[in-house]
């Protein structure tokens, strides 16, 4: 994947990571009501995902059925890479330090990457 996908196309790539095959019309009843989305911009978000090679289709009769070419996984593993290159030289520990400074981590987040460490320690 090359092109980069939007906050828009990624909410509808949620909706397909965790429900996919599905239509345009169902895409659109599962995006959050708040966006207030009408099928046609669903349709429009689903061919710039086609264009980026990040979705298929197959017909279903007279409809599409869309799934998804790339895992969440893999998604987000690319997207936090381009992150942290960017914003933090390639270090995780900018990262952090940046998160805790701006009291982004919670007590919880702070006791599992505690939990993390030492668990990559061992």
């Amino acid at each position: 994947m090359s092109e980069r996908i939007s906050e828009a196309e990624q909410a509808v790539m949620e909706v397909l990571w965790q429900n996919a095959p599905l239509t345009a019309a169902d895409v659109a009843e599962r995006v959050d009501t708040r966006r207030g989305w009408s099928v046609r911009t669903v349709k429009t978000l689903l061919s710039r995902l086609l264009a980026k090679g990040v979705l298929a289709h197959e017909e279903d009769g007279r409809r599409y059925l869309y799934r998804p070419t790339i895992r969440r996984e893999d998604y987000v593993t690319q997207e936090s890479g381009k992150l942290i290159d960017r914003m933090f030289g390639g270090r995780v520990t900018p990262l952090v330090a940046h998160l805790a400074k701006q009291d982004r981590l919670s007590a919880e987040d702070i006791a599992e990457i505690e939990a993390l460490l030492k668990a990559l320690k061992s």
